[in-house]
């Protein structure tokens, strides 16, 4: 199936001719997150070999409360390129400026609040350079928290290092890579275009990874070389108070329907529906009401369930309210037996 780049979808030019390339590409879009910049920017410069092979470039989406190019000074000393938007674009837009800015033959997309292991580079290169066919590579990840604290793992998509069987089902039914742990090469992002315009908060890169899918192999490296960052303070935002984010989700599994083969997206879309319910309910919702609002975790809930109602759906709703209700429950008995003791 052939990718034409189109309104929502824009035409990644290719490096104009006689440009010096590098083999890499690290792009490191940045939106006032300045205090983990240190972190991402260090975790390259451990393991970046000279400027001919790896292009380091911060794309800076016009910050207004810390100042990016301050610490790419202090870290990058000279090393790493800095970029900043006359105005604030959006971050689907600032991704479309660091593809485009991009001269590498492989890019590799780090948030500046994320971060890769010591190997990451030398081990994905090696992927690219003895399978040419593969489209993109990714690794085993974890997430952290806000100072770094180990949250979980990602799921492991094999035992064994090499190129993934079965891909596209199961990411069609599924997010399953975060952003610092996957690398494209530049011309796949040539072929199929950039990120979609039409997201405005979550799950572009969910919908990328799957039209690369349908096009390519896909590597998977087993040893654990990125990390992902969850803020706390990000669930108070107004995509996910409003259920925009579960509705931009809904939108990607309608959107990677159209270009999926027809059986398999028969296979697929009911499943990734329910999903994408899950998580509201399950993620979203459950931190909403732990943080007390409660507007939010029912917008939440109303766009699970227009995702999906099936049996799984209710019953992790019901096993939800089971938990609050459990937890008023004590913390009723906890007040009543403080009281008694005074």
């Amino acid at each position: 199936m052939s990718f034409q780049p189109y309104l929502n979808r824009p035409k990644i030019n290719p490096v104009p001719k006689g440009t010096t390339r590098p083999l890499w590409s690290v792009m490191i879009p940045t939106y006032n997150c300045a205090g983990y910049l240190k972190t991402a920017l260090s975790s390259v410069l451990a393991q970046a070999p000279g400027p001919e092979v790896m292009q380091i470039e911060v794309i800076d989406d016009c910050s207004d409360k810390d100042d990016p190019r301050q610490v790419v000074e202090e870290i990058g000393k000279g090393r790493v390129q800095f970029f900043r938007q006359a105005r604030n674009q959006g971050y689907i837009k600032n991704f479309e400026t660091y593809l485009q800015r991009s001269r590498g033959h492989l890019v590799h997309l780090l948030h500046g609040d994320d971060f890769v292991q010591e190997g990451f580079y030398q081990k994905i290169q090696a992927a690219f350079a003895t399978h040419p066919e593969i489209g993109a590579a990714f690794c085993f990840h974890t997430y952290v928290d806000e100072n770094g604290g180990f949250l979980g793992d990602a799921p492991r998509e094999s035992a064994e290092s090499g190129i993934l069987e079965n891909w596209l089902e199961r990411i069609a039914v599924e997010q399953r890579i975060q952003t610092p742990a996957i690398v494209v090469r530049r011309r796949v992002y040539e072929e199929l275009g950039g990120f979609d315009r039409r997201f405005s908060c979550s799950g572009e890169d969910w919908e990328m990874w799957v039209r690369i899918a349908v096009q390519y192999p896909v590597w998977y490296e087993t040893e654990q070389l990125a990390s992902y960052r969850m803020h706390v303070q990000s669930l108070s935002g107004s995509s996910v108070r409003t259920g925009a984010d579960i509705q931009d989700l809904r939108m990607g599994i309608g959107i990677m329907s159209t270009y999926l083969p027809p059986a398999l997206a028969r296979r697929t879309t009911p499943k990734a529906l329910e999903n994408v319910a899950l998580y509201a309910i399950r993620y979203q919702m459950a931190r909403m009401l732990a943080l007390g609002d409660y507007k939010g975790a029912m917008l939440q809930l109303r766009e699970a369930l227009r995702c999906q109602a099936s049996p799984r759906v209710l019953l992790a709703l019901f096993n939800l309210a089971g938990l609050r209700r459990n937890l008023y429950h004590e913390r009723s008995r906890l007040r009543r037996a403080l009281k008694a003791s005074v």
